[in-house]
């Protein structure tokens, strides 16, 4: 596994509490996104949600840095596998500041996946904890996701509440990647 100071990463890693490290066991690793994570298997993980296109490492590289030239906004995590240095858990919280409450902060939980070979060891609810306490320590005053209708359980087990319903509304269609705006990126 590469070090974490060898690593490009996304946000600093000190804004993820060292207990949620020591709930994972010896065999894994929890550490903010790096812009080289598209080889550890960040784009198979993510076909456990969603059809996930490879992108060439340009376009990852690219894509990172267009993320992180938003300060405090994405916060990507993800567990990696010490041995193989594949990623086997991710997900993000996006920070989004309103004009309500204040001017605060609301989260929005995205993206969490967890590889097949990994689902019973509870990384899902980790990853949820980790990115919930990313979200408290920027301010956040509620932190919301969108999932399907079979994943409720899931999340209320995470503390989540059902509350009214998400719309939604694609301009392109997403199973149609050649049509997608990223695919200019490929």
């Amino acid at each position: 596994m590469t070090p974490d100071n060898d690593l490009d990463l996304l946000f600093d890693p000190s804004l993820i509490p060292t207990s949620f490290q020591d709930q994972l066991g010896l065999d894994l690793h929890l550490r903010p996104l790096s812009s080289t994570d598209d080889s550890r298997g960040h784009f198979e993980l993510l076909t456990v949600l969603t059809a996930a296109p490879h992108l060439s490492a340009k376009a990852y590289k690219d894509t990172f840095e267009e993320i992180r030239s938003c300060p405090n906004t994405y916060f990507t995590i993800v567990i990696v596998h010490r041995e193989s240095d594949e990623i086997v858990g991710c997900g993000s919280i996006v920070v989004e500041r309103k004009f309500l409450r204040n001017a605060g902060l609301v989260g929005h939980i995205e993206d969490i996946a967890v590889s097949k070979s990994m689902q019973g060891r509870k990384l899902g609810i980790k990853i949820i904890n980790a990115l919930e306490e990313i979200g408290r320590a920027r301010g956040c005053y509620k932190i919301i996701l969108d999932c399907s209708k079979s994943n409720i359980p899931f999340y209320e087990k995470c503390g989540f509440k059902h509350k009214e319903f998400q719309m939604v509304r694609y301009m392109t269609d997403p199973a149609d990647v050649t049509k997608s705006p990223t695919s200019s990126r490929l």
